[in-house]
């Protein structure tokens, strides 16, 4: 049986033995929590019957621990993707894990573009694990149809999504609806220690600066298959497009921006940085030419198209962002190979340094480097999972009706990674009130086999890509 990967929306990435064994030991520490109340669902039955939307890795890593809570009354009920070998690859691993749990008949298995609809008819919690720039109308059909919610991040591409998800976050607060997201820091221990040192304990006095990183290899590419069309091209790469992504600053750096947020206690009022594409250039028309003139033309822009394999987003971005209290976040993001490499978070205060990461090493020390504070070892190693936490603190919140709703942060998050992208593509600083304001919209309202994508190739299978001081972000 092959894992599922709980980190990123690929597909089916082997987990390690460690990882496996320590979310079936975190899923029993989680138990008692939720077997200890007697479970009453608003609509009377004792079942929760959960929808899965987008079976991808993080969809069906998503599912398993919202199995995995210990409530035996939750089921798999639904599900549903664009891609039947990745329903029928999801459905497989997890009946396998959870058998008495997964209940979809092959009637509740759903393909196609428009999936998500059908699934939100046959459930009570959904689950949000589609590409994010679908995210935003996924979220506002859930919230209309009165479904509980745990969604990923990030939550849009573009600014006029991000108001969306804004909006329907009030209207899910008006209808009392439990919304969780994948923003998994805020539900680490170590990370919610920290925050108590800093702002109960003071232990480094008043934040004035940080710095955070996601600087790393790189993710998951596939090939274009023969016969594929553009839009099956894109949706099965959409790490690469902007409209579906957001870049990666967007997609997988939000973590590390979201924590500025949370310990500053805002979003920034200003961005300006740089970025650009050193790594992602694809192949080079000359190049190939030499080496497959042989193939005559045809074959040699096959293997030029072949080797554009990385859409259009950026490999590196550095961002300045200004808070309105005068604190600044430097933060960087790279996918480059043999580099310097780091996941982490930092922030200077007018007493000391606090250094966070996910490996549980969070630790406070002065400026002259004596220790003021770290997280314990031996408690991290008790830890529940933070992305276990997600779902036992969801389940929890439905269970006993109190309130919990994280769209609001994470649609701030989301839009302050969405800021920074805008930096760096433009060149210039620009200003919060104007970027959440601005009417360019990547996404298309509605998306079909047919659509054409918004990003389209040239002959060669360039895409276009963003020039600082020529493209208009705003």
């Amino acid at each position: 049986m092959t894992n599922i990967d709980t980190r990123h929306h690929a597909l089916y990435v082997p987990q390690t033995a460690s990882r496996r064994s320590f979310l079936q030991t975190s899923a029993a520490v989680g138990v008692g929590a939720l077997a200890s109340s007697n479970f009453a669902w608003a609509a009377g039955s004792g079942e929760i019957k959960l929808g899965l939307i987008g079976c991808g890795g993080r969809g069906s890593g998503a599912a398993d621990q919202a199995l995995s809570s210990g409530n035996k009354n939750i089921t798999l009920w639904a599900m549903g993707d664009a891609h039947k070998d990745r329903l029928d690859g999801s459905y497989s691993n997890l009946s396998q894990k959870h058998t008495d749990q997964v209940k979809v008949s092959d009637e509740r298995k759903f393909v196609g573009l428009d999936a998500y609809e059908q699934v939100l008819k046959e459930c009570d919690l959904v689950i949000l694990a589609t590409p994010p720039g679908f995210r935003p109308y996924h979220f506002e059909a859930a919230v209309n149809a009165g479904k509980n919610i745990f969604m990923e991040k990030p939550v849009a591409t573009d600014a006029p999504g991000i108001r969306k998800v804004m909006e329907m976050a009030k209207v899910a607060d008006q209808k009392g609806l439990k919304v969780v997201a994948g923003l998994q820091r805020r539900y680490q221990g170590c990370y919610r220690e920290a925050l108590k040192q800093v702002k109960e304990n003071n232990i480094i006095g008043d934040i004035i600066s940080g710095q955070m990183y996601w600087d790393d290899a790189g993710v998951w590419v596939k090939d274009r298959l023969d016969g594929m069309t553009e839009m099956q091209y894109q949706l099965l790469n959409w790490y690469y497009f902007t409209w579906l992504c957001g870049d990666h600053i967007v997609e997988q750096h939000i973590h590390n921006l979201d924590i500025a947020n949370w310990f500053i206690g805002s979003t920034p009022i200003s961005a300006q940085g740089m970025g650009g594409r050193q790594n992602r250039i694809g192949a080079k028309f000359p190049d190939i030419y030499a080496s497959e003139k042989d193939k005559g033309l045809d074959g040699i822009l096959k293997k030029v198209r072949d080797d554009n394999k990385f859409g259009e987003i950026f490999d590196h971005h550095f961002v300045e962002y200004t808070y309105a209290n005068g604190v600044r976040i430097n933060s960087q993001c790279r996918h480059q190979k043999n580099v310097y490499n780091a996941v982490r978070e930092e922030f200077h205060g007018t007493k000391g340094i606090l250094y966070l990461d996910n490996s549980g090493r969070c630790r406070a020390v002065d400026y002259k480097g004596n220790p003021i504070w770290s997280y314990d070892r031996e408690q991290f190693k008790k830890d529940i999972n933070p992305y276990q936490v997600e779902h036992n603190e969801l389940q929890a919140a439905i269970m006993n009706n109190t309130p919990i709703n994280n769209a609001h942060y994470v649609a701030d998050s989301t839009m302050t990674a969405i800021f920074g992208r805008l930096a760096t593509y433009g060149g210039k600083e620009i200003q919060w009130d104007a970027a959440l304001k601005s009417d360019i919209q990547l996404m298309p309202a509605k998306v079909t086999w047919d659509t054409v994508p918004p990003s389209k190739p040239d002959e060669l299978g360039y895409y276009p890509v963003a020039i600082p001081g020529t493209t208009k972000v705003i």
